[in-house]
């Protein structure tokens, strides 16, 4: 019966992200279209839309390392509704269009950002053992993804035919936004708590251990960063934050801005996100309902494909669209006539990819770091929103192809680094005798500092 109560809890987890982040995805898929219109109707108004997200994850990064302390204080619930309410408070500051505004919304986002994945990191873990955490993981990214569908579809059609987004366009979109955010609070609101549980299993015992205090909390994030696996596994979290701010910022503008591509470029931003999210739903589903079956071969596999295809992509991606894309319209033709065909088939193909790295993220803190999840979750989301920051920060100055030869070079760095980690931990176990891989693939438990 325990087992079902977790379960349940990590679909009203998911339910609740599903929510908040349909709103929040959508809004950072179309922010820089939507400010380049805003300015249109406000000459007085210059926040950009790069800069606000490299806000964001800027100040992500910084707050991910008092996260856990703030973790430890409010447990895992209240620290997720207060971020939740951030990415609300966020929206709706686009219905008032000034420059100050939109970056101090951004700031407080940021701060926001980093509670809400500490503590979902926390509570996805209490609910989970070693034989379900592959299977929550991939359940949850699904869903979370899935608001990729939703909010995108939404502005698919707000958007047909339009080149310049009115002013009537963009407040029905905010006004939606927010309110399918106050729907994710409410069910963020009636999450239960973790039911206690007699196994023995490293992770499901985490959520017995005696709360750390704030200080001590702090100390052990340090502690932990600096031992040779989380280094290792750094590598891989700065290269998904990389590719996060890739697909979710900056491709599906660079596909509204190239005019080679028709009168629709515009509205095919919108059907953009729809796909990357499809690619992120099949992923995650893929790797949730296989999860036992590919956990007895390790999470490597899985990174592997999630490498491969994102290089099939970027080359493609390549060849589709000019090198001057990410920053406004442009005439400049790609190597081919851009296709908007092919332009959807790497949305789909980007997202898939992004799953294949997350879930098995997700499935390897569980596992390796049960005793030590909130910190390990903040260090992973403090990697990968530095990534993501400076990838926006970049992402005004570089053009396409420059971004596309970065995300190649780390996403080999990256990979190579969570297989080291994951061979470490297979050999591990079975220098402990608990059976390999065919047994739990290095997700039992052992000495976080080690």
């Amino acid at each position: 019966m325990s087992i079902d109560r977790k379960f349940v809890n990590v679909i009203i987890l998911g339910f609740g992200f599903m929510f908040v982040f349909t709103a929040f995805q959508t809004m950072g898929n179309i922010e820089k279209t939507i400010l380049t219109s805003l300015q249109k109707d406000h000459p007085d108004f210059k926040g950009d839309g790069y800069t606000s997200l490299a806000v964001i994850y800027a100040v992500f990064a910084i707050c991910n390392w008092v996260a856990p302390s703030i973790l430890s204080v409010t447990g895992p619930k209240v620290a997720m509704l207060i971020g939740a309410v951030t990415y609300a408070l966020f929206i709706l500051s686009f219905l008032l269009p000034y420059t100050w505004l939109l970056y101090v919304a951004s700031a407080v986002m940021g701060f926001g950002a980093a509670i809400i994945w500490t503590g979902q990191g926390n509570y996805l873990t209490l609910n989970s053992d070693s034989s379900t955490m592959s299977r929550n993981a991939g359940l949850f990214w699904a869903m979370l993804q899935s608001s990729m569908f939703f909010g995108n579809l939404f502005v698919y059609f707000q958007f047909q035919g339009k080149q310049i987004i009115d002013a009537d366009t963009r407040l029905l979109v905010f006004i939606v936004l927010t309110a399918l955010a106050g729907v994710g609070i409410v069910f963020l609101l009636v999450l239960r708590p973790a039911v206690p549980t007699d196994s023995n299993d490293s992770i499901a015992v985490a959520e017995d251990a005696a709360p750390l205090g704030p200080l001590h909390a702090l100390k052990r994030s340090f502690s932990l960063f600096f031992t040779k696996d989380m280094l290792l596994l750094s590598l891989a979290f700065f290269y998904t934050g990389l590719e996060l701010s890739f697909y979710s910022g900056v491709y599906s503008p660079s596909i509204g801005f190239t005019k080679q591509i028709g009168e629709n470029a515009k509205q095919l931003v919108g059907l953009s996100g729809i796909f990357i999210g499809g690619g992120e739903v099949v992923g995650g589903l893929l790797f949730g309902i296989l999860g036992k079956k590919t956990i007895r071969w390790g999470r490597d596999p899985i990174v592997l494909i999630g490498f491969l295809v994102h290089i099939l992509t970027f080359c493609l991606i390549f060849i589709n669209l000019p090198d001057a894309s990410p920053f406004a319209d442009t005439t400049d033709m790609a190597y081919i006539r851009s296709n908007p065909y092919l332009a959807m088939l790497c949305s789909f193909l980007l997202g898939f990819g992004d799953s294949c790295y997350n879930t098995q993220i997700y499935s390897i803190l569980g596992g390796i770091y049960a005793d030590d999840s909130g910190p390990a979750f903040a260090l992973f989301k403090f990697t990968q929103s530095v990534a993501a920051a400076a990838s926006f920060f970049y992402s005004s100055q570089l053009g396409l192809y420059a971004q596309l030869a970065i995300l190649v070079a780390t996403g080999c760095i990256g990979t190579l680094a969570f297989c080291l980690v994951e061979w470490r931990s297979y050999i591990r176990e079975k220098k402990q005798g608990k059976g390999g891989m065919d047994n739990s693939c290095g997700q039992g438990t052992h000495s976080s500092l080690s």
